[in-house]
């Protein structure tokens, strides 16, 4: 493998001594490696430079890394993103996956941890199939809005928690595929407690389902997990 074929990893932190070591310690298990002390550094880094996997810590001065992630988001920059976080909490957990992260770990941490995480968000990354612009989803009289994240009713705006809307657009993101409550549990910010997908799914076909005992849209599949199949 080439130097331009190694992944490139952008670190962020405000604590000099944590950035140096993370940035010796990827480096030495061969990834590329660029530091920035705040968000405004990575800004700049990141309008410079491509790279394939963000670093992040949530508590800095100024702009904190919450705030960083969700602006990326918000303008279509997909790099992922491994949190770091001193909260531990469910709440913060959530909070952070709902920002734009897709995993998060709370210091202190074992470097070898870091770097299967790391390992781990790559490799889902290069099994993803190539990004397809976001398009609107329709659900019988239900139309759900991934970019926006609103659902409509024949124009008016459903109400949806917080919550119900990250599971919706994780669904709405794999079409058709099944994807398990454990796989969905992770991405929603609740992998201690996978059966609150459970939960989640039924408050859901009950506002979209006509009958929510016998869904149409958001489906079971028996032993796997949940897909969610929309109208052509």
């Amino acid at each position: 493998m080439n130097a331009l074929d190694t992944p490139h990893i952008l670190v962020v932190d405000d604590d000099e001594r944590l950035r140096n070591l993370l940035r010796r310690y990827l480096a030495e298990n061969g990834y590329r490696v660029s530091v920035a002390a705040d968000a405004a550094e990575a800004r700049d880094s990141l309008a410079g430079l491509a790279f394939d996997l963000m670093v992040l810590d949530r508590m800095m001065p100024g702009e904190d890394g919450l705030s960083l992630a969700r602006a990326l988001r918000k303008a279509g920059n997909a790099i992922p993103i491994l949190m770091l976080t001193a909260m531990g909490e469910a709440e913060a957990r959530i909070a952070g996956l709902e920002g734009g992260a897709d995993d998060y770990l709370v210091k202190p941490f074992e470097p070898r941890e870091l770097v299967l995480r790391v390992q781990s968000i790559l490799k889902r990354q290069a099994a993803m199939p190539p990004a397809q612009p976001p398009v609107d989803i329709r659900l019988g009289r239900f139309v759900f809005d991934p970019v926006r994240e609103i659902l409509l009713c024949e124009g008016a705006v459903q109400h949806l928690t917080t919550a119900e809307v990250t599971l919706l657009k994780i669904l709405a993101a794999a079409l058709n595929q099944v994807l398990s409550r454990e796989e969905l549990a992770l991405r929603v910010g609740v992998a201690d407690n996978p059966r609150t997908v459970d939960v989640q799914i039924t408050r859901l076909r009950k506002k979209i389902e006509d009958d929510p005992r016998l869904p149409r849209y958001i489906q079971t599949v028996r032993g796997k997990g949940y897909a969610l199949r929309p109208d052509p």
